[in-house]
């Protein structure tokens, strides 16, 4: 019983995203979840020698990342789950770290670069500078707790999000064109095979971050935090 008293905050958040799931309200934090995958894309683009060339998003839930070179099986398998780990790190600096206000600006400067060096449409543009200027904002201006809340509003968010993401494109739906259809036609495999696998690993992540969720809520303090 302490132990949920100690997270309604994290109780009453994943509920209030269950039951808005499908308005327009939840509907910017679906389209941020594309957003980290395609920066897991991205990342893992670089970090294998590529180099990214675009990202697009759109309102239907869908983007894209170009890339060019690197692994083309490590580039195609970082998207879901590489997506759900950047939300879940976020989510647990939120739970443990005074890090808040901190990583929100860096996570709002980094929509601000993504937008200038690798979208070209207007309406993605848009959307990652309106969401990296107001985490900015965020971070600059207001109280750590109201950054502390946004990251883990992302967050559970993106546990929420990934699995069902998952689950729709790559079982539910097994002709779509997703990543795991392309590990299919590159590697062999059936796309159901792939996503299956995506999701096990999804549920592993999650499985550990609910290991430190669950415990007492105590943060790390650091020298250099951000300002209170």
């Amino acid at each position: 019983m302490k132990t949920l008293q100690g997270h309604w905050q994290l109780i009453l958040i994943t509920a209030l995203v269950f039951l808005l799931w499908n308005t327009p309200l939840v509907l910017p934090l679906k389209i941020l979840v594309v957003f980290l995958h395609e920066l897991a894309h991205a990342f893992a683009a670089l970090m294998t020698g590529g180099s990214v060339e675009r990202i697009s998003l759109s309102t239907q839930q869908g983007g894209y990342a170009v890339t060019r070179g690197g692994n083309g099986f490590v580039i195609a398998s970082a998207g879901y789950v590489g997506s759900l780990l950047i939300g879940v790190t976020l989510l647990l600096i939120a739970l443990r770290t005074n890090a808040d206000r901190l990583v929100l600006g860096l996570f709002g400067f980094l929509c601000l670069l993504v937008a200038v060096l690798y979208i070209r449409e207007l309406f993605r543009f848009g959307f990652c500078i309106v969401a990296g200027t107001g985490m900015l904002a965020t971070a600059w201006f207001c109280d750590h707790r109201v950054s502390d809340m946004v990251l883990r509003v992302i967050g559970l968010t993106s546990a929420i999000y990934v699995p069902y993401d998952i689950f729709d494109d790559t079982i539910r739906r097994t002709g779509v064109r997703s990543d795991a259809y392309q590990l299919s036609e590159q590697f062999g495999g059936s796309p159901a095979l792939w996503g299956g696998l995506w999701l096990v690993l999804s549920f592993g992540v999650i499985a550990v971050c609910l290991r430190y969720w669950i415990g007492p809520e105590s943060k790390l303090h650091f020298g250099a935090a951000a300002r209170r």
